[in-house]
């Protein structure tokens, strides 16, 4: 199975990806510019992970090498909350050939590819953020199209209820101990 991250790749959703996936034995790939992609640290231990899992790890500019074949992209926000809001210019300029949109998902040369997000996504203009960043940037949608987080690719909402049901099983076993 290949799961490919593309985007910010320094953030906590892309560093526990590759980790658990190189811990599980998956092939793994991340596109992000070499200014946005996993510390070494973090890296060395996915890499020590994958030496007993057999995982093959993948991180690369190229964001079409990182999709080629992919059974699933994930992608995330590409500033973070807590970050300063003048990140989005960068981030912007850096992530814009990373945007989950239906010629990326082309590029996986897999029909079946589903996408995947941990929300919230600026997917469109809906919202507050949303406005402000088309106003500024001329942008309809940062990490992920509109096209594509409401297609039947998207899986995006199940992915969310899994995370509701774990966190529930979550507080029921710490209030057992109570």
């Amino acid at each position: 199975m290949a799961l490919a991250y593309v985007g910010d790749a320094r953030n906590n959703t892309a560093n526990s990806l590759l980790c658990a996936a190189a811990l599980l034995g998956m092939d793994v790939r991340l596109g992000a510019p070499t200014s946005l992609q996993p510390s070494e640290e973090v890296q060395h231990v996915a890499s020590r992970l994958a030496e007993y899992s057999d995982a093959r790890i993948l991180i690369t500019e190229n964001v079409d090498e990182a999709v080629a074949n992919a059974d699933f992209v994930y992608t995330d926000v590409w500033v973070s909350m807590g970050e300063p809001a003048d990140s989005w210019d960068e981030r912007i300029k850096l992530l814009l050939p990373y945007q989950v949109n239906e010629k990326l998902l082309k590029a996986t040369n897999n029909p079946d590819v589903r996408f995947l997000h941990c929300l919230p996504a600026l997917h469109n203009t809906d919202t507050d953020v949303g406005k402000e960043l088309h106003k500024k940037y001329g942008v309809s949608a940062l990490e992920v199209t509109d096209e594509v987080f409401e297609s039947p690719t998207s899986i995006v909402f199940d992915q969310a209820e899994n995370r509701l049901h774990t966190i529930k099983a979550v507080m029921v076993a710490t209030l057992a101990g109570v």
